[in-house]
């Protein structure tokens, strides 16, 4: 029997990254760059105004005060956008001017418009300002050139407003593993169809589907097969030219109808007994003249759930250039836990913040078709091959899931 660890690490010694490409910015959200990214503009890429006001020579109103304004002549007006470059401002004049603005030529400073009376054609001023007042200097934020994004990067909301600040629409970035998904079992219906005796509603494509999408992928497909082992290989030869990697779900244990297992052991993918629980029966390789990775999970949810999350994530994320970002802490039990001896158990459990320590509360349900308590657990709880018993008050290792709208 294989270790958790081992099976994992021959995954992953067996993943080919993506190749480069160069990807519009509104779909980079979440990618790894693959190059130093740098700014092919200055920023800010002129002297601007940090607010509204007048610009003016500071020397102009070095008296100036509210008893004794400075009056200026307005020689004109710069809005946000417009070209300043040749509007001059001598002695005694001033130009008013917009947050962002270019700065005329001549001027040094600007004074914000509550300290003025707001005149049009003349302004009266009513306290010095110093030189370099409220003005954003050219290359103040970012030289040209300079590096902005290094290479191996996460793309977020923040890299991606300086990206397009310093003049790039696109990165070159490894791009979203592209995945199919199947599910087999001729018991299986589409969810919201009418069952007959001995049938059940097909879930796991849906679950899987959205957590390749949670991870950043892309799901060019999602299908449930039958118990056919011919139709079956045809079926991922099809999806084999399409995609990245095929995650399936079902048909890898001893049954005489595992229909995954019986078609794919002669096509390159090996089928494995793993010392966890739940999940123990796994299936990795490479499928196909494109020798696409194919990930073939348990049927039962939660194994299949929990197969995921330990084999197909890190993988996927590896595809895509880089690592699965799990938030890991150390627990205290609540209560006793009992584990099979020899396997690692990846137990579900809600997990809540006491002060400083988190406070773990396994599940009542752990076995793997207990959908309902799936969704209850926020974490997993990692308990070693080597321990069978968890008292209260153990400390454990915890796999925070970190997944839209959970709060901790």
């Amino acid at each position: 029997m294989r270790s958790l660890t081992e099976h994992r690490d021959t995954i992953l010694a067996s993943i080919p990254q993506l190749a480069p490409a160069d990807v519009p910015l509104a779909d980079c959200l979440g990618l790894i760059t693959t190059q130093d990214v740098r700014a092919r503009v200055q920023l800010p890429g002129f002297d601007n105004s940090a607010m509204d006001g007048y610009a003016v020579r500071a020397e102009d109103v070095a008296g100036a005060s509210a008893a004794t304004p400075v009056v200026l002549t307005v020689v004109g007006e710069v809005a946000a956008g417009a070209d300043a470059s040749s509007l001059w401002v001598h002695r005694g004049e001033a130009a008013r001017i917009m947050t962002g603005a270019m700065i005329p030529i001549g001027c040094d400073a600007v004074v914000m418009v509550e300290r003025t009376d707001g005149g049009l054609d003349r302004v009266s001023v009513f306290e010095p300002v110093a030189a370099g007042r409220s003005i954003r200097p050219a290359g103040e934020d970012v030289e040209y050139d300079a590096v902005v994004i290094p290479a191996g990067s996460r793309v977020n909301a923040r890299t991606l407003a300086l990206a397009a600040s310093t003049g790039h629409g696109s990165l070159r970035v490894r791009p979203r593993v592209a995945v199919a998904v199947v599910s087999t079992g001729d018991e299986l219906v589409p969810p919201g169809e009418a069952l007959r005796l001995g049938q059940i509603h097909e879930s796991n494509s849906v679950m899987l589907a959205a957590a390749i999408e949670t991870l950043g992928g892309t799901v060019i497909a999602s299908v449930s097969a039958g118990d056919d082992p011919q139709a079956f290989v045809e079926l991922l030869t099809g999806l084999a030219g399409e995609c990245d990697a095929i995650v399936t779900s079902g048909g890898v244990s001893m049954g005489a109808y595992d229909v995954v297992k019986a078609a794919l052991r002669d096509h390159g993918v090996e089928f494995v007994q793993v010392a966890m629980q739940p999940g123990k029966p796994q299936g990795f390789g490479v499928f196909g003249a494109q020798r696409v990775p194919v990930f073939a999970l348990p049927g039962n949810p939660v194994s299949a759930f929990v197969s995921f999350e330990v084999f197909v994530a890190p993988a996927l994320e590896a595809m895509m250039g880089g690592t699965h970002e799990r938030r890991v802490v150390t627990g205290v039990m609540g209560h006793e836990l009992f584990s099979p001896a020899g396997r690692t158990q990846i137990a579900r459990a809600v997990t809540t913040r006491s002060g400083e320590s988190w406070l773990v509360d396994p599940v009542v349900g752990q076995g793997s078709h207990f959908i309902a308590d799936l969704v209850r657990a926020n974490s997993l709880v990692i308990v070693p091959a080597d321990v069978s018993h968890l008292e209260a008050g153990a400390q454990v290792e915890v796999w925070l899931l970190n997944e839209p709208g959970m709060q901790w």
